[in-house]
């Protein structure tokens, strides 16, 4: 059982770790899909047939596994898909960082539903151990945000 503020959140894991099909971003990779984007974020535009060349180099894989995955990418939107004269090229729908931004969005929100504050205290311990200078970097966020609802209100 996972716990936060002394809630159970691991259904909400379990959710997140499955993925809704209702276009939320937050579909979490696989290690596959993980490996393929990957790929796709250094190369950008590839054939299947690059992609499983790349991701042959960590793990023995055969071409129509790496190819269904590919496919099911597209189908969750994170790949898109064209035709080229000869072939068809994957590409990432969205770059790493937005990629990022869209799943952590995601997963935060599940979070926030089940305890609010029990998140918001463990995202600044959790920001606090990783890198105590980002923590000013939240502060500003944060001062900028507030001011932004501010002027919104004067309106």
């Amino acid at each position: 059982m996972v716990e936060v503020m002394g809630k159970n959140i691991a259904p909400a894991l379990a959710r997140l770790k499955r993925g809704k099909d209702d276009g939320r971003a937050h579909k979490s990779l696989g290690p596959l899909e993980q490996e393929i984007m990957n790929e796709l974020w250094k190369g950008g535009a590839l054939s299947g047939k690059e992609i499983f060349e790349g991701v042959r180099r960590v793990r023995n894989i055969a071409l129509t596994t790496v190819l269904t995955v590919v496919e099911r990418l597209h189908k969750k939107g994170f790949v898109t898909k064209s035709r080229s004269a000869t072939v068809y090229l994957f590409a990432p729908a969205y770059s790493r960082e937005e990629f990022a931004r869209k799943v952590s969005s995601e997963v935060l929100r599940e979070i926030f539903e089940l305890s609010a504050s029990g998140a918001f205290a463990s995202f600044v311990d959790a920001v606090a151990e990783r890198d105590p200078v980002e923590l000013d970097r939240l502060a500003k966020l944060i001062e900028k945000k507030k001011k932004e609802m501010k002027g919104r209100k004067a309106r």
